[in-house]
């Protein structure tokens, strides 16, 4: 009997961490972003691993395991060219990659302006959905076990585009109505820009910008370009910045689950090792990188 009661506990605890471990959703505004949208209580629409029609921003918190949460966190940014969320592959996937490495991920839901018949603009709706983010995770700091110290800003594509936006673009003032949230600082602490699209770069703040890590492949029509010019343009306003480039390669790769080619299931890998350098991973470090005193 004793043993029947051990085992029903121990089963009872496990459904109980598994159910903590769940994706949890919260909203950016409890009631709903400023602002008057006739279409503001809509759902989502949800299209195989695709998601449209967002009208209430949201954030999808995906915990790490306690046993090596380190108090890092990531907001991550799914692209899809303001017209969709590529959710699964830019947005669910990193966020279990980055669980991995000890850290907690919250993925950002915002605004489509390049949806079919859509009310919003990127400036003024998706970049603040993205500034939001940043600010609603540094006020809860406390509540999700992080550290406000260390919270990265990461996106893919038109993600990248808003990254680049918030880290690296001075903070429009803030409304007279604005909460308590909205006073908490925007800028993240790093930023990571995966194949970002052109939007906002060259930066327009890009002096005293957080550290950056930046990937894209050299075929990329698109972002190639984009992610060049924002490392020369950090790197000469001295700012700590790091730029993957892969050969032979396109657009989309995200974190490389359809790849066969090495270096690009690796990113990831190089990914950890630079918040690893820049002490991200660790509780209590991370700073603005100083140049390597084994480089003088």
């Amino acid at each position: 009997m004793m043993r029947r009661r051990l085992i029903a506990l121990a089963l009872g605890l496990a459904g109980q961490a598994a159910a903590a471990a769940e994706p949890v959703a919260v909203p950016l505004w409890p009631n709903g972003p400023p602002g008057a949208d006739p279409r503001r209580d809509a759902p989502e629409i949800v299209e195989n691993s695709y998601v449209r029609a967002v009208h209430r921003p949201s954030l999808t918190v995906f915990r790490a395991d306690p046993a090596h949460a380190n108090g890092a966190a990531m907001i991550v940014i799914p692209g899809g060219g303001h017209r969709m969320l590529v959710w699964v592959n830019e947005g669910v996937m990193p966020a279990r990659t980055l669980n991995r490495f000890g850290i907690t991920v919250f993925v950002l839901k915002y605004r489509l302006a390049r949806e079919a018949g859509s009310i919003f603009q990127i400036e003024r709706d998706a970049v603040a959905d993205a500034r939001r983010a940043v600010r609603f995770v540094r006020a809860h700091a406390a509540e999700y076990g992080v550290d406000p110290h260390r919270i990265g800003l990461m996106g893919f594509s038109a993600g990248g585009e808003l990254v680049s936006r918030v880290a690296d673009a001075p903070a429009p003032p803030l409304a007279p109505d604005a909460d308590a949230i909205d006073h908490a600082d925007a800028r993240p602490d790093f930023q990571v820009l995966i194949y970002p699209g052109p939007l906002g770069i060259p930066a327009p703040a890009a002096t005293g910008a957080p550290p950056a890590f930046l990937a894209a492949g050299t075929l990329d029509a698109c972002c190639a370009d984009p992610s060049i010019t924002l490392y020369q343009q950090l790197r000469a306003a001295h700012v700590s910045a790091e730029l993957h480039l892969f050969a032979d390669t396109g657009h989309g790769f995200n974190v490389a689950m359809h790849s066969e080619r090495v270096a690009l299931q690796h990113w990831p890998d190089r990914l950890a090792d630079w918040l690893g350098d820049g002490g991200w991973l660790v509780r209590g470090g991370g700073a603005r990188a100083t140049p390597d005193s084994t480089t003088k």
